[in-house]
């Protein structure tokens, strides 16, 4: 299999290549030339297996060029139990009648990013082996919050490369700041942007694509790569646990084998629910993809209209992995949606680039709505869920999981859809320990570390060691920056 450019058919690489290179030299975001396909029978042989097993079955459809020696050596070195709290890596729990949540945080940094973010440190130094790469790696990462932390975890003190990574100043959460600006690793590097997230992703990708900056690299021996889902790496290994969730609810008898199940998604960068996507058409029954957003509702009314339009209000919210209103991954689904029609994806992002705005055929539309179901919820209304889930369910769910659930519960009411239900649960609820606390009436005035005190006599949910730990560590970064003045930024970071 070879992965096209979504802004140049022509282009055809390797899965190494499109790794290690994480975007192409014309913007355009790599995809596979076709969706692998896969049976129920496989599926149902999956349910016995252990992760990095299914893991290493899914990589096998899309790394074609990689051998099984290698494929094994990333995901029996991603997925185990030293990086992650629990022998499944993702946990079901069953939240209410036909409706689960998919526990995605349960490594490093606690946040769903880890099981990408574990195992791109393999595929990447992999890859640029296979490629006969003599030159430092530099990834650039621009972050909402959970991007950042868990691409410093894996990357950190990975031979042969170095990671900066951007946030938005005032864009994360307490907890996420603190993860990021007390890193350790003697290759790692953390800076904060005034702005929000996207200009922080504008900024990185604008000098991921300048020819200058690479020949300058070049000249000193390094190439630039990405940690964010614009990397193939780190979107192929999202589409595992939703043919993972499948397979282990057929193996737990709860839906028969070909049954279907919506799949719900807190998302701002389209990247998870994308990965969603890629399942279904793997051939995991699936009925609706429905995409949650928050207050930047920019997806919603997308989905709703065919009217991508980013000339709107940005909203700080509790929700802040969310807090998007350029989102990347569209660009892989409407490539796909559009048949592959490049110059039609030209028009579109060059539209956005220039207006902030376009619109896509009647056909597109269409076919977007067959797909998927979208809708948002304030902070208010966020709140409002925690509180009820804690209530009735005696479950605690951070602020991004929360709006998935309200965007279901809308869902389901305005549809009276039955179908057995997988909600995507992004974020340990002690990443947000004080919005989580104040949803539920409880007292937030102390620290963030007493805020996490409290949310575990609260909830009854262990505090992450890796979280408990931060209480005693220093901050490493602080420097903030204008997005101008990045590129010298990183020139200074990595002594060239």
């Amino acid at each position: 299999m070879f992965y096209k450019s979504t802004r140049n058919s022509e282009v055809k690489v390797s899965s190494a290549q499109a790794i290690a290179q994480g975007i192409s030299e014309d913007g355009g975001l790599f995809v596979p030339s076709e969706i692998p396909a896969i049976t129920l029978d496989d599926i149902k042989a999956l349910g016995e297996k252990s992760y990095a097993e299914r893991a290493f079955f899914v990589f096998s459809k899309y790394l074609t060029d990689f051998t099984e020696a290698e494929i094994r050596y990333c995901v029996e070195g991603a997925y185990n139990t030293k990086n992650f709290d629990t022998d499944n890596i993702a946990e079901l729990a069953h939240l209410f009648d036909g409706t689960y949540m998919l526990e995605l945080w349960h490594g490093p940094t606690c946040a769903f990013k880890d099981m990408a973010l574990q195992i791109l440190p393999y595929l990447l130094t992999t890859s640029i082996k296979k490629l006969g790469v003599d030159k430092k790696v530099v990834i650039l990462v621009a972050t909402s919050g959970d991007t950042g932390k868990a691409a410093l975890e894996g990357f950190k003190d990975v031979e042969g490369t170095e990671i900066l990574v951007f946030y938005p100043e005032d864009g994360v959460s307490a907890m996420q700041k603190k993860q990021m600006t007390t890193q350790e690793g003697g290759n790692v590097g953390v800076c904060a942007i005034k702005g929000n997230f996207d200009d922080a992703q504008t900024g990185v990708k604008t000098i991921f694509t300048s020819k200058e900056t690479a020949d300058k690299l070049a000249e000193n021996g390094m190439m630039f790569s990405s940690a964010n889902s614009i990397n193939w790496g780190r979107l192929a290994p999202q589409i595992i646990y939703y043919v993972s969730t499948y397979a282990q609810l057929v193996a737990d008898g709860e839906i028969e084998l070909g049954d279907k199940i919506n799949i719900v998604v807190p998302t701002g960068n389209f990247g998870n629910i994308l990965a969603g996507y890629y399942a279904k058409h793997m051939g995991v029954p699936v009925n609706k993809l429905i995409c949650a957003s928050n207050a930047n509702n920019v997806l919603t009314d997308f989905i709703k209209t065919g009217i991508y339009d980013r000339n709107r209000p940005f909203h700080t919210t509790i929700s802040p992995s969310m807090d998007i209103l350029i989102s990347s991954n569209l660009e892989r689904l409407l490539y796909h949606l559009s048949g592959s029609d490049d110059a039609q994806i030209r028009e579109w992002f060059g539209s956005l680039s220039k207006t902030g705005r376009y619109e896509v055929t009647d056909e597109v539309k269409k076919a977007i709505v067959d797909e998927f179901y979208a809708g948002c919820c304030d902070d208010e209304q966020t709140k409002a869920c925690i509180k009820e889930i804690y209530d009735e369910y005696s479950y605690t769910c951070d602020t991004h999981t929360a709006v998935a659930v309200k965007v279901y519960k809308d869902y389901a009411a305005a549809t009276g859809d039955k179908t057995k239900t997988v909600i995507a649960s992004t974020a340990s609820p002690y990443k947000f320990s004080g919005s989580v606390l104040a949803a539920i009436g409880k007292d937030t005035n102390a620290d963030e570390f007493g805020l996490v005190d409290e949310l575990a006599e609260v909830s009854k949910i262990p505090v992450p060691a890796s979280l408990a730990a931060l209480k005693d560590k220093e901050v490493r970064f602080t420097k903030v920056i204008d997005k101008a003045d990045m590129k010298d930024y990183i020139y200074s970071a990595l002594g060239i």
